[in-house]
């Protein structure tokens, strides 16, 4: 199971999971909340959750090019 949740995790961007770790939550809590609040809306948050996943992606590579100073030479 945890292997799974790792493939997923991976694949699926993190924002559940670097969401939990901000607020102090569960992961899977805010995942089912999610998958609730998407199917009440219509898929309205399913925006929301792309926008924090581009987010999260230009800040990784934000700070990967701030500790390769040698790649942009």
């Amino acid at each position: 199971m945890n292997r799974m949740r790792a493939i997923l995790e991976m694949h699926a961007f993190g924002v559940c999971t670097a969401l939990g770790e901000r607020f102090g939550i569960a992961s899977a809590k805010i995942r089912t909340w999610f998958i609730y609040i998407s199917f009440l809306t219509m898929g309205s948050p399913v925006i929301i959750y792309m926008v924090m996943a581009f987010w999260m992606n230009l800040k990784r590579y934000m700070l990967f090019s701030r500790r390769n100073p040698i790649k942009y030479w």
